[in-house]
């Protein structure tokens, strides 16, 4: 078998014992990875680089969520916000946007052309873009744009309509290997490539798999609710307030170990005996040519941030695990990162040409 190891270090805000370790994801070559990445905001002193002077930002600064509301890229930029202001670290107003399209490649490629050189854009990226680009079905990847910092990452996870057709896993997997077409899955364009990694571990063709594109968990649920997808996959805080109001139920996590409570009976897909793990990281990227003064600013911004009571709060209430990283560092994760995701759109024919 052969393997990649990620290292994932989970703070004492994403495990109930308060305690810090490091997660390595051993993923076969087509488990994929997930980790890094989330750039925000800053201002006053607490959050200024040496040399910024006070000069910036002069004026509002617009995150955007490249997906509708209930995405995990929409939570991530509001939960931001929110811990940024209630820190007190940044003053200027920070109006978060939603921009969906593409699963993130329609703001991807503004964000590379039309908003290049400027210095009041930033937006959430993840493993999502990746996979696009990697597929084909984007131009642009984050390893491509002005990357701020990785944040954390969030395990994927499996889900079904809590009357529906499957009540466990192996339901499921018998289901795929009858007849896949039968099985509608809904998933961002991203989420194909952990599911599509699973079907091939259970023994089912990926190119056989009735995958249907939704952007972000919310639209996913909608979709269930309605008939129209019998699963859903995506990070596990697209799906908690359904799951915790028992509209759905959880049938599989690839995480690589067992996730806390309320979630601690989730099996995992390793446990099952699918070797299959496999996490979404989110980070915070500019445009591209950003100037510096606003990379450097942000970046101060971020780790303020990614230290504080508020955002290990959210952090622990999401079950996300922290992976911050700046500068080179950040981009030699999300590098790598890449690299893994290509291997596993190879390995299992999600490829498309263009």
């Amino acid at each position: 078998m052969r393997s990649t190891t990620i290292t994932r270090t989970r703070t004492a805000a994403s495990a109930k014992e308060g305690s810090t370790r490091t997660r390595k994801r051993a993923a076969k070559i087509g488990a994929v990875l997930a980790s890094v990445a989330l750039v925000v905001t800053a201002c006053g002193n607490k959050a200024q680089p040496p040399g910024a002077g006070g000069d910036y930002p002069k004026g509002p600064v617009s995150v955007t969520a490249p997906a509708e509301p209930g995405s995990g890229w929409d939570t991530t930029a509001r939960a931001l916000v929110e811990a940024l202001q209630k820190e007190d670290i940044v003053s200027s107003p920070l109006p978060v946007q939603n921009k969906p399209g593409g699963t993130g490649c329609s703001w991807l490629t503004s964000m590379m052309q039309q908003e290049k050189g400027k210095d009041d854009q930033i937006a959430i990226t993840s493993l999502a873009s990746q996979t696009m680009k990697a597929r084909n079905l984007c131009e642009f990847g984050p390893e491509d744009t002005t990357l701020i910092a990785t944040l954390y990452v969030e395990d994927f996870m499996v889900v079904t309509p809590k009357d529906g057709d499957f009540k466990d896993l192996d339901a499921l997997v018998k289901a795929l290997k009858d007849d896949p077409q039968k099985v509608t899955v809904a998933a961002a364009g991203d989420d194909t490539l952990p599911f599509a990694l699973f079907a091939k571990e259970a023994g089912v063709d990926p190119a056989d798999i009735n995958f249907v594109n939704y952007d972000g968990g919310g639209e996913q649920t909608t979709a269930m609710l309605n008939g129209d997808a019998k699963v859903a996959i995506a990070g596990l805080s697209e799906f908690r307030s359904v799951i915790e109001a028992g509209d759905i139920e959880p049938l599989v996590t690839f995480a690589q170990e067992p996730l806390a409570a309320p979630f601690d009976k989730v099996p995992t897909a390793k446990d099952s005996g699918y070797d299959v793990t496999l996490g979404n990281w989110r980070g915070v990227y500019g445009p591209a040519e950003m100037p510096q003064e606003a990379v450097d600013f942000w970046a101060k911004a971020l780790e303020d941030v990614s230290k504080s009571d508020a955002w290990q709060e959210t952090l622990k209430n999401n079950q996300w695990a922290t992976e911050f990283h700046t500068g080179d560092d950040a981009q030699a994760y999300v590098d790598d990162a890449a690299k893994t995701v290509a291997e596993g759109v190879k390995e299992t024919d999600l490829g498309n040409s263009k």
